[in-house]
């Protein structure tokens, strides 16, 4: 039996099955690319009134501070919840002591909560660093209600607290801001406290710290004999994921120029963190952003149509069904495990 030369066809064919292999330094180009454009985008969102009234100019700002909010919250509770496996139910107490420490600066030293945001958030630390230190001697179901017993705990405490104006709550200055200009410098506030979050959990995912978070979310037991101190891994990083929830709790308060406990001490809070990332993807950078963004929109529009009504809970109900049903792993997870993640997705 003789080989006989491939015809044009036949090598054409084979050629073209090769499969394409794209440069990995032509890939991270285009990432900064599409990274830098983005940035650019948002930025001149603020800068180019050009909405047809004043109205609808801050009313897209006001949404856009709601994501990059969400976005800081649901990536600093990722750190721990995604990496760690460890479900927190009570990590607003961060967001909620940020607010307080920022609010209690501002109206007894004058301090504006901008130049105060960094200071609450490492009273946060401090707290996290503390409350993983008595939390994480539980496990399992038992580590979800310590959580739940800590935000109680903080808020019968704020709510009797006479310094914190117990339930009524504190009532802050109004920014030294034009009407023009009211929501401008929390967009951007926020804006940076969203990109720090991000940075920080792609930082974490990329360094031995995150490898050894994920190595404990994966199997503790096997972690321990791996020589990995997993209490002490866990404690810092509850710690670390409640810096910037501080931070942004300190903007936020600002920005709505009141403070009370109901505001930031209800379980509803912590839940729609947990609920932000899983649909999106724990475990994920992109995933806390996916879904705060989903969920933000999802809810603007339902009380654009539907008025704030109960079909508001019923739509993010739906919707967290849809996403366990066909998206088991959360948006960006599955899509990475059937290989259709797009590029511009692909943080990780």
């Amino acid at each position: 039996m003789t080989d006989k030369p491939l015809d044009a066809v036949t090598e054409t064919a084979l050629v073209s099955a090769e499969p394409i292999v794209v440069d990995p330094e032509v890939e991270r180009r285009r990432r900064r690319v599409r990274i830098t454009v983005a940035l650019v985008i948002l930025v001149l969102v603020a800068l180019l009134p050009f909405y047809r009234s004043l109205g609808a100019y801050n009313y897209v700002l006001q949404i856009g501070v709601s994501i990059f909010a969400w976005i800081a919250l649901a990536s600093s509770w990722n750190i721990l919840g995604g990496y760690t496996g460890y479900i927190s139910l009570g990590h607003n107490v961060f967001y909620g002591v940020g607010a307080y420490v920022s609010a209690l600066l501002l109206i007894h030293l004058g301090i504006s909560p901008f130049l105060s945001a960094a200071l609450a958030g490492l009273v946060a630390l401090a707290l996290g660093l503390l409350a993983g230190l008595v939390t994480f001697r539980t496990q399992g179901p038992s580590f979800i209600i310590s959580t739940i017993a800590l935000l109680f705990i903080v808020l019968v405490w704020f709510d009797a607290w006479s310094l914190t104006g117990g339930s009524n709550g504190l009532s802050l200055p109004l920014p030294p801001f034009s009407r023009e200009w009211l929501r401008v410098p929390f967009y951007y506030a926020m804006l940076l406290a969203a990109l720090a979050a991000v940075f920080l959990g792609h930082r974490v995912q990329h360094s031995k710290f995150g490898l050894a978070l994920r190595a404990i979310g994966a199997d503790q037991v096997k972690a321990e004999v791996a020589g990995i101190n997993t209490r002490l891994f866990k404690v810092l990083a509850f710690a670390l994921s409640a810096f910037i929830p501080g931070v942004v709790g300190a903007i936020f308060a600002y920005s709505i120029s009141y403070v009370r406990p109901t505001i930031f001490f209800l379980i509803a809070v912590g839940a729609r963190m947990v609920l932000m990332t899983i649909i999106g993807g724990r475990g994920t950078v992109a995933g806390p952003v996916i879904g705060a963004t989903l969920i933000i929109l999802l809810n603007e529009a339902s009380l654009t149509y539907f008025g704030a009504t109960e079909l508001n809970l019923v739509i993010t109900g739906a919707l967290l069904v849809i996403v366990l049903l066909f998206f088991p792993a959360g948006i960006v997870g599955s899509l990475r495990e059937r290989g259709k993640l797009p590029a511009f997705l692909d943080w990780d």
